[in-house]
């Protein structure tokens, strides 16, 4: 018999979602957190729509919050994203022990 272990969101009483792990059943609650406060921020706005309209376009802009801050400080979200250089791995030992060899300072 295998155990099964399953993290399930749920809002309002309601079943939302389930994940195989905390970190992402978290990522998807903090999601739904960020939907339901642009869903009252837009409620409360000059714009009008009705609730599904409303909910829909609250969950588009949760699901994609790093493009859209991207676009809220002026970028473009065709943008490439900038990505730290990776770390560059320690020489081979066959390389650093020539290299050893060949440096009187190393030895």
């Amino acid at each position: 018999m295998a155990v099964i272990v399953k993290f399930i969101v749920v809002r309002n009483g309601e079943e939302k979602m389930t994940f195989a792990t905390k970190k992402e059943a978290d990522e998807y609650d903090k999601m739904l957190d960020i939907a339901d406060n642009v869903f009252e921020f837009l409620e409360n706005s000059k714009v009008k729509l009705d609730e599904s309209q409303l909910e829909t376009l609250s969950l588009l802009l949760a699901e994609n919050r790093e493009k859209l801050m991207l676009i809220l400080r002026g970028g473009s979200p065709k943008q490439k994203e900038i990505k730290a250089p990776e770390p560059k791995e320690a020489a081979p030992k066959k390389a650093r022990a020539k290299k050893e060899q060949n440096d009187p300072h190393l030895q």
